[in-house]
Order: structure tokens, then C-alpha cells, then sequence
């Protein structure tokens, strides 16, 4: 499946100089070494894979000497082949489970950069954040890889021209033709149930049915789970999956501000403080934080104990929460409010992988504005409605008080710009 990062992998092979060795991040299952791989196969004369949390051969020899062109030579003898600079593309897997060998990125920057190498791991952003590891600042570049989005959904499906007329009316504010918007709502409601991780929309698309998109998800939960006992204490692994079980209860408040009471009685941001920055780190989260002010620079005013959390991929969520199919497939008006924690959640995912920070509004409990985005120097205040009813008296406060640059309306309804808000159908947040 055609991913977006693989162009950015193909410039940072290109780069003439100032090449790093590359560190790859994302959560477990968005498809790191497939990419990782096809990419090697496409670009590169020959691959060097190594798995250093499978072969205990290799990540045992990074504890003795990490100079490069030591460890060059007992790559080739495991893998067999040789490595040429340029030629060879270097991939160390798993790396969060060797410490040395994130160690090593220093050394190869510093004394072999014309020999391109690239580390991934599941929990990498975990290990780092939470072990006393030897990070190499200033040595390594790096990129997150993240479910796929909507039009890498589409793209999978077939639909590249869909992609190219939604982008062209985002450009222009001209509504799609009805049909084509009838048919982007359907598949965008597709989406809500398939989700981004590359298994469930395999799944999908080689059977042209969500029957079984359930089951690929529930066994995706599954290795999350199971990497909460596996790489923490078991009473820090009950307090993350306290946390993370809690999402849809969480989201389907009218407050979906984060409760501690909710993931445990008596639960406090001691008690699970460090198992959000588990989840977080691990990327299978995303917090989204309050801000106080629709000013800039936004970060500056935030209030970093009111959060909300979502799920880094809302097919998972739809599967967690137990929603029925047919309810998020239904094409007319719907009084179910879960379903604007799902679109909710999917416009989270879709800004968080286009880099924006997440933060939202609130005004001393009298109005939320779902999310407030930073571009540049502008201030973007951005609502979401799930249907075609789009009066909101929260959007009216924020402009009125912050006037910000203009707003954004993600909604059913079609392309459109009135009154200094854009409207945005709910299947064109790519585009943002």
C-alpha cells in the first residue's frame, strides 16, 4: 500500500550532504518494517536486516566495541552480503531492546555518514523517554510513521482521482458535485470502522468487507496489551491498561475532558501520571491539550492537568467501543452522541499526522471549541458536528473574543466559505 512517508524516506537517501542515520518511530502494527523494507528493495541494490530483539547474536555484540567499521564487518557475516556505502541500506530493527546500539548512531554520523542506516522500534519512544539511555543528540534525523490516513485509505482503495477532486475543491471552497460528496461520506464512514492500521485495511481491501476488520483489530489490542506486561512492572501494566481501557467511556462524556476516577476509583494524575506517558510515548494515544487562551503561541497557555486522550487510531476505538456497524455505516441523521467521539477522535488523528499540536478550548465551562490550531502566526479555531447541523455557539464565543485568523467547520456538509469560516466535509481533513 502506497504510504505518504516514503517520499520523505527517498529525500533523506537523496540529501547530497548532512545525511544522519534516520530513527523511525510509530506504534506497534502501523507498519514500520514493511516500509522500511520496501523501500530498501525499491531504492537500494541490497538490504542488511537485522532484528535486534530476535537475534541476540547481534544486539550481544553491540555491548563490546561500537566502532562503525568494526560493526560494519559482523554485519556482513550475519547477513551475509556486502555493504556498500550508498548502495546498501542498513536497517536495525527493534533498537529500543539495545541500548548500545542507539548508542552507536553517534559513532557512525560522526566517523562513516556516507553508510545509510535506519533503526525502528514499537516502544522506541518509550525507551527513550523512560530509560537512561545514551541518546545521540544531534546525531540521528528522524520520522514517525503513523496509521494511515484517510487518503492513504483512499489511495488503497483505488480511489486517487477522489483524492485529487477533494483536494482540488479544498483549494477552491467550490462544493464536490453531490455524488462524489455522497460517495467520500460513505467512504470516510468506512473508514470510522476500518481505521488506518495496515492489517485491518488489508483486510479490507482484499475483501471488499468490514466482517472481519474486527478481529485483525481485536488481535492489534491484543500485542498492545501484551506489550504493557512485557516491557513494565505488572502493577505499572495494570495502571496502563486501567487508562487505556478508559478511552471510550472517557470520550463518550459530553465533558471528554480526562477523568482519573474513570480509568479506577480513587484514581489520581499521581497514581496514573506515568501510565498516559507510557500510552503516549508508545504512541497508541494522543493528548490533546487544554488552552486557556486563543492566543499566540498557544503552548504558552495551556493547562497541562486538563487533557483529553484519544485513540492514535480510531478503528480501534470504533472496535473498543463496541458501536454497532451499521450505526456508523448509516447514511442520515443519527441520535447516537458516540459518534461524535469517533469523528472527534478521527480529525485528532488526522491533525496529529499532519504535526499539528492538539490542543483545545474551553471558557470556564460555559464553551468547547473541539481544537485550536497554530499555523505560522495565525490562530485556526477549528469545530467538528458529526452531521449536517452545524450551529454552535462555542465557535461564536471564540471569534468573538480571539478573533482569530479565520475558522474552520469539519462537517457532512459540502465545501463552502461564509462568514469567514471554512467549511470542511469531514472526509477532506487531509487536506488541513
Amino acid at each position: 500500500m502506497k504510504r505518504k512517508i516514503t517520499d520523505k524516506l527517498i529525500a533523506w537517501k537523496n540529501q547530497l550532504s548532512g545525511r544522519m542515520p534516520l530513527l523511525l518511530y510509530g506504534a506497534r502494527q502501523v507498519g514500520k518494517t514493511y516500509i522500511l523494507r520496501e523501500f530498501g528493495a525499491q531504492h537500494y541494490k541490497n538490504v542488511a536486516y537485522i532484528n535486534l530483539e530476535t537475534n541476540q547474536t547481534v544486539s550481544s555484540y553491540f555491548t563490546e566495541n561500537i566502532e562503525p567499521e568494526h560493526i560494519l564487518r559482523f554485519l556482513e557475516t550475519e547477513v551475509r552480503e556486502k555493504i556498500i556505502p550508498g548502495d546498501t541500506l542498513i536497517i536495525l530493527d527493534e533498537v529500543q531492546s539495545c541500548e548500545r546500539a542507539l548508542t552507536s548512531l553517534k559513532y557512525f554520523n560522526e566517523k562513516t555518514p556516507e553508510y545509510h542506516i535506519v533503526c525502528a522500534g514499537s516502544l522506541l519512544g518509550v525507551a527513550i523517554n523512560r530509560e537512561q539511555y545514551s541518546f545521540p543528540v544531534g546525531n540521528v534525523d528522524s520520522m514517525t510513521l503513523f496509521p494511515l490516513d484517510f487518503e492513504e485509505f483512499l489511495w488503497a482503495q483505488g480511489e486517487e482521482r477522489l483524492c485529487e477532486n477533494i483536494r482540488q475543491a479544498f483549494g477552491s471552497n467550490a462544493a464536490l458535485p453531490t455524488a462524489l460528496h455522497e460517495k467520500a461520506l460513505d467512504l470516510y464512514r468506512t473508514y470510522l470502522i476500518a481505521g488506518g492500521m495496515p492489517r485491518a485495511v488489508l483486510e479490507y481491501a482484499q475483501k471488499g468487507s468490514l466482517l472481519l476488520v474486527p478481529d485483525v483489530q481485536g488481535g492489534i489490542i491484543n500485542d498492545y496489551i501484551a506489550d504493557m506486561a512485557k516491557y513494565t512492572s505488572s502493577a505499572e501494566s495494570v495502571k496502563i491498561r486501567a487508562a487505556y481501557n478508559s478511552i471510550p467511556v472517557q470520550l463518550a462524556k459530553e465533558n471528554k475532558k480526562f477523568q482519573y476516577k474513570l480509568a479506577q476509583r480513587g484514581g489520581t494524575a499521581t497514581i496514573f501520571g506515568s501510565a498516559i506517558d507510557w500510552l503516549q510515548f508508545a504512541g497508541v494515544v494522543l493528548k490533546c491539550v487544554r488552552t486557556e487562551h486563543g492566543l499566540m503561541p498557544v503552548s504558552v497557555y495551556s493547562d497541562l492537568s486538563s487533557f483529553k486522550l484519544y485513540m492514535g487510531d480510531v478503528g480501534l476505538l470504533t472496535m473498543k467501543s463496541g458501536i454497532s456497524q451499521q450505526t456508523v455505516l448509516a447514511s442520515g441523521e443519527i441520535e447516537n452522541t458516540f459518534l461524535g467521539a469517533l469523528s472527534e477522535n478521527y480529525v485528532a488523528q488526522a491533525l496529529w499526522a499532519k504535526q499539528y499540536d492538539l490542543y483545545y478550548w474551553t471558557n470556564e465551562g460555559m464553551a468547547e471549541l473541539d481544537f485550536v490550531l497554530q499555523k505560522g502566526d495565525d490562530i485556526i479555531a477549528v469545530e467538528v458536528k458529526t452531521g449536517r447541523q452545524i450551529k454552535s455557539r462555542s465557535l461564536g464565543i471564540f471569534v468573538e473574543k480571539y478573533k482569530p485568523a479565520y475558522s474552520i467547520r469539519i462537517s457532512s456538509k459540502n465545501f463552502g466559505f461564509e462568514n469567514n469560516i471554512k467549511s470542511v466535509p469531514l472526509y477532506a481533513v487531509f487536506c488541513i
